[in-house]
């Protein structure tokens, strides 16, 4: 099964829409809060806060404390990494570059939502992202990481090349 998800070229075609559905939504809700100008979380973090209290709080204690003496505090900050980091993962997936760690700050925002208690689309792309994870350089085969990854492998290599040679030189 795994060697299916990371080889499979069909499989590749299948995770490249996959992971343009997740890029749209991502850039449909980032691009909406950036545009529209009132966005703003610490109203959605004090509603988490107040969700954590009761018989069956929908919002775990330990992530109310954090909400309540970092991310409130830091509400401005906060605003700004959702809406910005919403469509930038967003154009990320869609254009396929840099795919598994765009999808990995995606399903952090993902979980961060959920363990605010909201319910939503979150757990389904969460589902959706753990195979594009899984998947590895499969999922952007279809996509800027075909050009980007092997570029930025030579780079690297040519670095640690040239270091080693360096190093040999010296001794």
């Amino acid at each position: 099964m795994l060697d299916l998800l990371r080889n499979n070229k069909v499989v590749a075609g299948i995770l490249a829409v996959i992971r343009i559905y997740l890029g749209y939504q991502f850039i449909h809700a980032g691009y909406g809060k950036i545009t529209s100008g009132g966005f703003d979380a610490s109203g959605f973090l004090q509603g988490a806060i107040a969700s954590s209290t009761g018989d069956h709080p929908a919002v775990q204690g330990w992530w109310a404390t954090f909400l309540e003496h970092v991310a409130l505090p830091n509400a401005d900050l906060f605003t700004f990494l959702v809406q910005w980091g919403e469509l930038l993962v967003g154009i990320a997936l869609i254009l396929g570059l840099f795919t598994s760690f765009a999808t990995l700050m995606g399903m952090v925002m993902n979980f961060a939502f959920l363990f605010s208690g909201t319910v939503s689309t979150n757990g389904q792309m969460i589902l959706l992202a753990i195979f594009v994870i899984v998947a590895g350089a499969n999922a952007g085969k279809f996509g800027l990481d075909r050009y980007a990854m092997p570029y930025i492998k030579n780079q690297f290599n040519n670095r640690r090349n040239n270091k080693h040679k360096k190093e040999t030189a010296i001794a």
